[in-house]
């Protein structure tokens, strides 16, 4: 065996077990804060946010905001520069100390209920930490990305418990490549990854999701709402690109963040479900417990609440992911469309038009309708009984994609 194939392979190992480590702190200390912040022992996020009184809920988001704009402030104070996975992949240096402070900062502002997701946190670090451990082993630097981006996607596995999710991410959207020396670390670090942080028993899935059953309905509804969950997919990231774009990084971050917390904390209640990462948001829109002109007025506040709280909380100067939160959006746009769809055309459950509204919605954010769908399958454990209408929504929202990017007047900037 070649010498560069044993570094690999020694690099793919501990990649895995440094990406497992990353997924387990990530997510005990995010149930700490939560424990603490909430009184949330059991149960969701949601269930232990409706109980408290509203003055808590703003009280404890806007303490999120003072503590993530103090922290940041610091960090940001000499070097206002951070390294970003993709460009760790290409090679730029990730300081592990400073990218922990960072990741740390999100999921302690994830945990007092920032409407942001926290998968970029454990990413990050993983990506760090084996960035350090490849260097030390000596990897070219073909090998070496393929081990920090095989790091992100494993930290991402690990954190949700969702191995082929975390390692078609990191061939998908960082690497781009299906080469066979590039798929086995991929799937090999995120297995592990899943193995440390989970165990051999598989979790209950972060989404709970009633067996979805196909239909005629539901397969036409696919083929023609597929474009729709497609362009506003791509709205949807562009809007994080210009949010993101010009987040304070100085002394209004100090300002700017504690009082869009505020604002977050005051939506809140009204509509509890933009607490937190957009896991409730979505379990709200695949639990469909509502139906009627009310329903689809519920349908639309979550929403319209939730694409508000998280565009503002980026805007603001908060840093996290919008995966999760893409994912809720996607639910409840496919949940207003499905309601009145399945009242005129009756045969499918609202979970259903969710589920696929999450799944082509995801994958049109992020430009990788692979990913998209095999998240929101891991994410609910259900899909393979519509995969057929799943791959007409998601297909139709790739074009859709494809489309608008190649739009001069709307392609411009898109990418983040």
């Amino acid at each position: 065996m070649p010498v560069s194939t044993r570094r690999l392979t020694a690099a793919t190992l501990f990649t895995g077990v440094i990406a497992g480590l990353v997924g387990l702190a990530c997510k005990h200390v995010l149930h700490w804060i939560q424990a603490l912040a909430w009184d949330m022992h059991a149960g969701t996020l949601l269930e232990a946010a409706s109980a408290t009184s509203p003055t808590r809920r703003i009280a404890v988001l806007t303490l999120g905001g003072l503590i993530g704009a103090l922290s940041w402030f610091l960090l940001f104070r000499r070097n206002k520069a951070i390294t970003s996975v993709s460009a760790a992949v290409d090679g730029t240096t990730m300081p592990p100390l400073r990218t922990t402070w960072h990741a740390l900062t999100q999921i302690l502002i994830v945990g007092l209920g920032a409407s942001l997701g926290r998968e970029v946190a454990p990413r990050e670090m993983a990506a760090a930490f084996s960035a350090a451990v490849a260097d030390r082993l000596g990897l070219t630097p073909d090998d070496r990305r393929i081990i920090v981006a095989s790091a992100a996607g494993a930290g991402l596995a690990a954190v949700y418990s969702i191995p082929l999710s975390g390692a078609i991410y990191a061939l998908e959207i960082l690497l781009v490549s299906r080469s066979g020396r590039a798929v086995a670390p991929a799937i090999l670090t995120s297995g592990i990854a899943v193995l440390m942080s989970t165990g051999f028993t598989r979790p209950e899935a972060f989404y709970a999701v009633p067996p979805l059953t196909p239909s005629l309905s539901l397969t036409v509804f696919a083929a023609i709402a597929g474009p729709l969950f497609g362009a506003a997919g791509w709205a949807f990231k562009k809007a994080v690109a210009a949010t993101s774009a010009d987040r304070p990084r100085d002394w209004r971050l100090l300002v700017a963040l504690p009082i869009a917390s505020l604002l977050v904390g005051v939506t809140s209640v009204w509509v509890p479900s933009v607490v937190g990462n957009g896991q409730a948001s979505a379990q709200t829109q695949f639990d469909a417990t509502w139906a009627g002109g009310a329903g689809l007025a519920f349908a639309l506040a979550v929403l319209l609440a939730k694409t508000a709280t998280t565009l503002l909380t980026i805007r603001a100067g908060g840093w996290g992911g919008v995966l999760t939160p893409a994912v809720a959006l996607g639910a409840g746009l496919g949940a207003l469309i499905g309601l009145p769809w399945a009242t005129a055309w009756p045969g499918s459950q609202i979970a259903a038009f969710a589920f696929l509204g999450a799944a082509a919605f995801l994958g049109a954010s992020m430009n990788a309708p692979f990913t998209g769908l095999i998240l929101v399958i891991e994410f609910t454990a259900q899909g393979p009984t519509i995969l057929v209408p799943a791959a007409l929504a998601v297909g139709g929202a790739t074009a859709a994609t494809a489309w608008l990017s190649r739009r001069p007047s709307l392609g411009r900037n898109a990418r983040e």
